[in-house]
């Protein structure tokens, strides 16, 4: 990396906008059921496993239960209901987000996350205006670069 005398080279965030396309809008809702499909099959897997476990249990306990076979059943239950509700506000999450994108209007500009860029920062360079810098995409197209390179 050759650089000048009284000039550095910096790192700084980029921002990622995307404008609103049919393109893009079936693209995202595809992701996102993809995802809110995954989440399903996990939670079945999950509660196939759980009843599976309880069964193993209760194969290997003598009739009736005991209090401690007792105790892990309850404690199989738990965990399967614990993670279960946790899939399930990720899927609700999915679905939020799926409802956002749905709403969207075409044109609209939206973020679709950050990445990290060079650039080499002068003596009397304005800092702030070389920090602020977007790419705004048009179906993964660069359509613009918005600031000071």
């Amino acid at each position: 990396m050759d650089v000048d005398q009284g000039s550095l080279q910096l790192k700084r965030p980029i921002t990622i906008k995307s404008v609103v396309t049919p393109q893009w809008k079936e693209q995202a809702q595809s992701e996102l059921q993809t995802q809110v499909s995954k989440i399903d099959r996990q939670m079945q897997s999950l509660e196939t496993q759980g009843q599976q476990a309880i069964s193993q249990i209760q194969k290997q306990s003598i009739q009736p239960p005991s209090a401690e076979v007792q105790r892990q059943i309850e404690n199989v239950q738990g965990q399967v209901t614990e993670q279960k509700n946790k899939m399930l506000n990720q899927k609700n999450q999915l679905l939020q987000q799926l409802n956002q994108v749905q709403g969207l209007e075409l044109d609209q500009e939206v973020s679709q996350g950050q990445m990290d860029s060079f650039f080499t920062l002068k003596e009397g360079d304005n800092l702030l205006e070389k920090m602020q810098v977007e790419v705004l995409l048009r179906d993964g197209i660069v359509e613009e670069i918005r600031g000071e390179l």
